[in-house]
């Protein structure tokens, strides 16, 4: 309603504000006291009927009944206050120049006992860049969590650079608080983005709007709060508007695995002895390289007695797979089963021999474990492992060859 619903449940409480019923209305007829106006592109200063100039003169278009009352040509009142704005008046001043819309509103603060103008205008639509061009300098990647937003510049190879930053927040209380706090971790997070160099955010593309009901994430109440109070939608609209005044770009990616493999592949690489690295860190970095295009994941480490030249340094990153899209890895098929299905004939190419311990014995030529060689029609000669005393080597060790039996 005309002047808040807030202030007209307090006419009902007064003695618990502390007002009398004169201090009540009073301010009821203040909140209630205002005048605005939409503004019109192509007009003088972006708007006719309360407008504007650039020296701070503010005059009013009165309506006809009040027509008697103009101090000023073409049936205007003329304000003996000026008007100055302290936030965004470069702005301000490059649309009237232009004369661009802009929309004014005047109100009295009762409790401050003075007038206020306020100018809005809506910004244009910020260009889309190319994501390579907007992932030029790197990317800010960000972590969003029911508590603080965990932050961690990447470069274009998807290395960290620097440590780990964390923004926090309260969700606790009003809406107007937790508005507060959303926009303060987001204003520090700009910030951080800015003095970086870099032009990119990367965030998650969470979807937590479709319920936080029991049918949905099960009996665990702990989660279930988490989820209904975690800010998501909130915070990616924000964001979005806030970095778009900035010319910051927003890359949304795939949550899919983003904190199961950044605690597995990237936590425990980025701890050092002067820093702990959380699984929310080592989440962002995971955001932060798939927005890059670079695979999440690193290869397991070789066995430190095999750490050879022949063996290629398996500890760098996946770099095989960057041309395709990160996701689940295929399950290999069992190497004792045929990969064509059952009831296939297996060959000699397919089968995988085992001895009558069970041991699975590689096909592989120069398997590190295995003194081998083949003949002729493929049978192993020498395919025991390493400390099993046999038959003597050249002749085959199978008892199923395929080969042999092929002879016999």
């Amino acid at each position: 309603m005309r002047g808040g619903k807030n202030l007209a449940r307090l006419r009902h409480h007064l003695d618990r504000a502390g007002l009398s019923r004169p201090a009540w209305g009073e301010r009821w007829r203040a909140a209630r006291m205002f005048l605005t106006a939409d503004g019109e592109s192509g007009k003088r200063c972006g708007n006719e009927t309360i407008r504007v100039t650039g020296t701070g003169q503010l005059s009013i278009r009165l309506p006809a009944a009040l027509s008697h009352l103009a101090n000023a040509p073409h049936g205007r009142y003329v304000l003996d206050a000026a008007v100055a704005f302290t936030h965004r008046a470069g702005e301000w001043r490059d649309r009237i120049t232009v004369h661009r819309a802009v929309a004014y509103r005047v109100h009295h603060d009762a409790a401050r006992g003075r007038w206020y103008l306020t100018a809005s205008w809506q910004r244009a639509a910020a260009p889309r860049l190319p994501l390579s061009a907007a992932l030029a300098r790197g990317v800010v990647a960000v972590d969003m969590n029911d508590d603080h937003l965990a932050v961690w510049r990447l470069d274009t190879g998807g290395n960290p650079v620097g440590g780990p930053r964390r923004f926090p927040y309260d969700m606790s209380g009003g809406a107007s608080h937790r508005d507060a706090q959303l926009r303060h971790a987001l204003t520090r997070l700009l910030h951080f983005t800015r003095r970086c160099g870099a032009a990119a955010i990367a965030v998650e593309d969470l979807h937590f709007t479709d319920g936080a009901g029991r049918e949905r994430y099960g009996a665990n109440k702990r989660f279930r709060r988490l989820v209904s109070r975690f800010p998501t939608a909130r915070l990616r609209a924000r964001l979005v508007s806030m970095a778009a005044e900035q010319d910051i770009a927003i890359v949304a990616v795939d949550p899919a695995y983003t904190s199961k493999w950044g605690a597995r592949h990237w936590q425990r690489p980025l701890t050092t002895a002067t820093r702990r690295t959380t699984r929310h860190d080592a989440a962002a970095v995971a955001i932060g390289r798939r927005a890059l295009g670079h695979p999440i994941r690193r290869r397991t480490a070789p066995p430190p007695h095999d750490r050879c030249d022949r063996a290629g340094h398996r500890t760098a990153q996946a770099g095989a797979e960057s041309g395709s899209r990160e996701g689940p890895r295929p399950v290999p098929p069992d190497p004792g089963q045929d990969p064509r299905g059952p009831g296939t004939e297996r060959t000699r190419e397919t089968s995988v021999p085992r001895t009558a311990r069970g041991t699975r014995l590689s096909m592989r030529p120069g398997h590190r474990g295995h003194d081998r060689s083949t003949s002729r029609n493929g049978c192993v000669l020498s395919a025991r492992p390493r400390g099993l005393a046999g038959q003597a080597s050249g002749q085959c060790r199978l008892s199923n060859c395929p080969g042999c039996v092929a002879q016999r």
